[in-house]
């Protein structure tokens, strides 16, 4: 036997304990980034059945490190023993929750259906005014997120001020469109760029008009990358802080506002915080597991064409 043919059965030998053992470490390092990923939320969750005590000393594990109570929940009349009772602090819950579900779904709804619009036109036809092509107003519309929010803060403010879209819901879900109008352009001109242009010409080819190959031919296609602008667009416009504080004082406040309001004489009351913040991830995690599917084939298309 050779020495080539030696080494080859060697490395042969070897390969099924090197392949076990690069497969422990890949899954090894998935399992430690999903615990760092999900620690904070298991963090939550169980910080909303803590009381004062266990929350200061650090408490983790239920029914071993503390016994779970109520009181987060109660102090929202969300627990099981005031919940068919009269809470004006689980009115008020109710009032920023639907007041964030209005706002979120309506600013991405409006944000998809103008965002779909712009990416086809970008994708479809070709554009120049003045030394701006296609290209650059893409660019123009990505760039829009590197400006900080603190920067649009006192226009906006004096703006609704004088048309009275101050503490609003309307005004809210104009500027969360604005917000996360370029996240939608930009997810949408790579949706359509990855669906064939021959599909609409033999669509035209068959006597439908423009408007008729973009509702029957791309958007069934394009339907899975529209759902995913759609949630992401969703879960920035909930967790929004800054412009809901800002131009909110009582009918329009929202969840996140809400939340950062949990403070007391005494400092922060963690187990409420918990309970509100709990409150809010509940919806976002529960459309995030039944349109995963869609989420999936949504941000992975365009990436292979």
């Amino acid at each position: 036997m050779s020495v080539q043919t030696t080494e080859y059965v060697a490395s042969e030998i070897r390969s099924p304990a090197s392949f076990l053992a690069s497969r422990v470490f890949i899954y090894g390092a998935l399992a430690f980034w999903a615990f760092i990923c999900l620690f904070p939320i298991y963090w939550t969750i169980t910080t909303s059945f803590k009381t004062a005590v266990d929350v200061t000393q650090g408490h983790l594990i239920p029914f071993i490190d503390f016994q779970p109570d109520w009181k987060g929940w109660r102090s929202l009349g969300l627990s099981p023993d005031s919940i068919f009772q009269t809470s004006t602090v689980r009115e008020e819950f109710l009032k920023r929750f639907m007041n964030s579900v209005i706002t979120s779904v309506g600013a991405s709804s409006l944000a998809i259906v103008i965002g779909s619009l712009a990416a086809y036109g970008l994708t479809r036809y070709r554009y120049h005014f003045a030394w701006f092509k296609n290209e650059d107003i893409s660019f123009f519309f990505l760039s829009q997120l590197i400006l900080p929010p603190v920067v649009l803060a006192l226009p906006f403010l004096v703006l609704y001020r004088e048309v009275g879209l101050l503490d609003t819901r309307i005004g809210l879900i104009l500027l969360y469109t604005l917000m996360v109008l370029p996240i939608v352009i930009w997810i949408m001109r790579d949706q359509f760029n990855s669906i064939p242009v021959e599909l609409e010409e033999a669509a035209l080819v068959d006597g439908l008009s423009i408007w008729g190959a973009f509702f029957r031919i791309v958007m069934p296609i394009a339907l899975p990358g529209m759902v995913a602008a759609f949630i992401l667009a969703m879960v920035l416009c909930w967790n929004e802080y800054f412009f809901a504080a800002l131009l909110t004082s009582t009918d329009a406040k929202t969840i996140p506002v809400m939340v950062a309001s949990q403070t007391g004489s005494q400092g922060i009351n963690w187990w409420s915080m918990a309970a509100l913040a709990t409150a809010a991830i509940a919806p976002l995690a529960v459309i995030g597991i039944a349109l995963e599917r869609y989420l999936i084939m949504g941000m992975t298309a365009g990436a292979v064409k």
